[in-house]
Parts: C-alpha cells; structure tokens; sequence
C-alpha cells in the first residue's frame, strides 16, 4: 500500500474526523467561557476588591514584579470550564439513563406474549 493511500485510510477513519470536529468545538467553547469570565463574572463577583485595590482589571493585579492578577484570571476560566463541562455530562447522562430505562421498559404487548408463554408451559 502506498504512503498515500496509508495516509488517505488514517485520515479518513471516524475518530479522527470526531476528534476534529471535537477540538474545534472546544476551542470555541473555551472562547464562550472566556468571555463569560472576563466579561461578566469577573466584573460581578470580583468588583468590590477590584476597588478595594485600586485596579480597574484583574489581569494588571501585581505583587512587586509578579503579574498574579492574569494568573488567578486563569484560574476562574479554568474553575469555570471544567464547572460547565461538568454540568453539561452530567446532564447528557441523564438523558442517557433515561433512554436506558425507556429501552429496558418492556412493552405491554411484550408482557403479553411473556404471560402467554408461561400459560402454555405451564
């Protein structure tokens, strides 16, 4: 098999394309959460000690010559995702369970037929 053809069959197999699609889509995801830190929680929740030390960003925060200010912004966005990624699995195995248990549910036609079948043998 030729080097291209070899490539061609890696390339194309589903779990590289779903890794893709998935990098992409959590890139993006990261750039939502980005934006909810910087634009909305950090403002709400950290603005009385944002005043309190007189800055107006948290990324300018500093302590002599350490910049902890971007650190700590990390942080949150980190703390965040992983909040968010958190609930949103929590909620599609939920989803997941409740398929589970409509699936394992047995009709009522199925109960039928198995009262049925326990009639004859008996």
């Amino acid at each position: 098999m030729s080097f291209l053809k070899e490539f061609k069959s890696f390339a194309m197999k589903g779990n590289i394309v779903d890794l893709a699609v998935a990098v992409i889509i959590g890139g993006a995801f990261g750039n939502i959460v980005s934006s909810l830190v910087d634009d909305m929680i950090t403002p709400l929740l950290l603005s009385p000690a944002l005043k309190a030390a007189n800055v107006h960003e948290i990324a300018s925060l500093t302590w002599g010559e350490v910049k902890y200010g971007s650190f700590l912004s990390s942080v949150i966005k980190f703390i965040m995702i992983a909040f968010v990624l958190f609930s949103l699995i929590k909620m599609m195995n939920s989803f997941k369970k409740k398929e589970e248990t409509k699936a394992a549910e047995t009709s009522s036609t199925d109960k039928l037929l198995t009262e049925i079948r326990d009639a004859l043998k008996k």
